[in-house]
């Protein structure tokens, strides 16, 4: 550290102790220096209050929460050392600074300045060098043991989404402990209150098996967030209706259908499941029976989406596995069919026809003559209009099995689709070349109104010609 920054350091720690209070109450903070500023007004903000990050707000936030952990917030920023050099600023680079809060992303200051603001808030910070980059420093720009002050907007703050569809959004409200989560098949030992709206319909501990939450009446959407969860955690989770209570809601709780619901989770413990890689064969056989039970049992309560988890539990336990004799072989290969011809059945009914035709396809690539799996994937290329191919699928199911009815019911089926298909374009195309017709008559007829004008006007340039001729043969006549 300079000779500059020990006397700016020198005058904030005095000042600090009380030493240095004398100031015009009349100066603005613009004018005063930061030592002051940071004295006077400052707010200590660290947890555990030793002075590490103090706080001066600029500009009032708006009323309402504040950032969580865990949540992806956009601010800018201005750094400074003490001595006023700029060592970094997003507004140079005219673009927002995002990261997400208390994971590690930034410098403890950072963290737990940004934490204590509201959203359009605008503060100054100044954090001791153990709250920035320590003894190490982060050279060039900023020395060791360097005590930095920054100027931070809060643009905007959300929760943090934990699945591809938006449909879990996770705010923590108190970290936990360490970096162990509950894994698939873990026990979880949890407390929870359920919210639809302002109404409180649910408060309880409670404990499930991961992947199995449905059995003691807690929705998908809070099982999917456990193993995103550390000992100890509390966390506010908001969950779409996929991940609730779905179409059909809740009597029991009178949850009406397609209802958000907001859940209040802490995990007070849990026991880990062996690891896949923990198990040897004849348990993954077994559990794999235990699964395809539970699996079946989820289906036909029309819990698609738990059912799923179950008849995933058995591809990612036994396809890597190639068994020892043809019995144990042909075992593992009779799971697998069934757990991915289910797995094509559950996504029909989520309509994600895609996951239908993938899972389709491995249970071919075991066996090509498949009935099942030759039909759904023919249902789910109908359901997305690729008539030819589904008409192509239910041909193969009859070679296998002449007498399907709903095959035969099928073909005919896509015969019609194809031709209201091709009828459709023929009109589409007839209307088109219709138009480009209309278009070229209408230019057409344009082309010859102005050759017509051209042509009237070289008549009467003519006309100027010769009687402009004229009068100057007259004009030689005279004297």
């Amino acid at each position: 550290m300079d000779i500059e920054s020990y006397r700016l350091l020198h005058r904030v720690r005095v000042a600090f102790s009380g030493a240095d209070m004398t100031t015009d109450k009349d100066q603005s903070m613009d004018d005063q220096s930061p030592a002051v500023v940071f004295a006077v007004k400052g707010i200590d903000v660290t947890p555990n209050k030793d002075e590490g990050v103090r706080k001066v707000v600029k500009k009032q936030g708006e009323d309402g929460d504040r950032p969580m952990i865990g949540d992806k917030v956009a601010v800018h920023y201005t750094g400074k050392l003490l001595n006023g050099k700029k060592f970094d600023s997003s507004m140079d680079r005219k673009k927002p600074f995002i990261f997400n809060l208390g994971k590690g992303q930034v410098i403890k200051g950072l963290d737990i300045g940004v934490s204590s603001m509201q959203r359009g808030e605008v503060c100054m910070l100044l954090c001791k060098p153990e709250y920035a980059y320590g003894s190490a420093g982060c050279l060039p720009k900023i020395p060791p043991n360097a005590m930095l002050q920054f100027e931070v907007e809060l643009l905007s703050f959300k929760g943090e989404v934990l699945t591809d569809d938006g449909g879990i959004t996770r705010r923590i409200k108190v970290k936990g402990e360490g970096y162990n989560s509950p894994n698939d098949g873990s026990t979880v030992h949890v407390h929870l209150e359920g919210r639809c709206g302002e109404r409180l319909f649910d408060s309880r501990n409670v404990h499930f098996i991961v992947g199995e939450s449905e059995d003691m009446g807690v929705p998908l959407g809070v099982d999917r967030a456990m193993e995103k969860m550390q000992k100890g955690e509390c966390c506010m989770l908001y969950l779409k209706p996929k991940y609730g209570f779905g179409k059909d809601g809740r009597a029991q709780h009178k949850i009406g259908p397609n209802s958000d619901l907001m859940y209040e989770v802490t995990l007070n413990d849990f026991e880990k499941a062996k690891e896949s890689w923990e198990l040897d064969l004849k348990e993954k056989l077994d559990l794999s029976a235990r699964a395809k039970q539970k699996g079946t049992q989820y289906f036909k309560a029309g819990c698609f989406l738990q059912a799923v988890v179950q008849y995933q539990r058995i591809v990612s336990w036994l396809e890597m596995e190639f068994g020892v004799g043809k019995e144990q072989q042909q075992t593992i290969q009779n799971f697998l069919l069934v757990a991915q011809l289910n797995l094509a059945m559950c996504y029909l009914r989520l309509r994600e026809y895609a996951l239908v035709v993938e899972n389709c396809n491995k249970v071919i690539e075991l066996d090509g003559k498949n009935e099942k799996a030759l039909y759904r994937r023919g249902e789910a290329r109908l359901f997305r209009n690729e008539f030819s191919l589904a008409m192509s699928d239910f041909k193969l199911v009859l070679q296998v099995n002449p007498s399907n009815r709903a095959a035969h019911g099928q073909v005919s089926i896509c015969q019609c689709k194809i031709r209201e298909h091709h009828e459709r374009d023929k009109k589409i195309y007839a209307n088109m070349f219709q138009k480009f017709a209309e278009h070229d008559v209408k230019a057409g007829k344009g082309k010859r109104r102005r050759g017509e004008d051209s042509g009237v006007m070289n008549e009467n340039h003519q006309v100027a010609i010769k009687r402009r001729r004229r009068s100057q043969d007259h004009g030689q006549d005279c004297p």
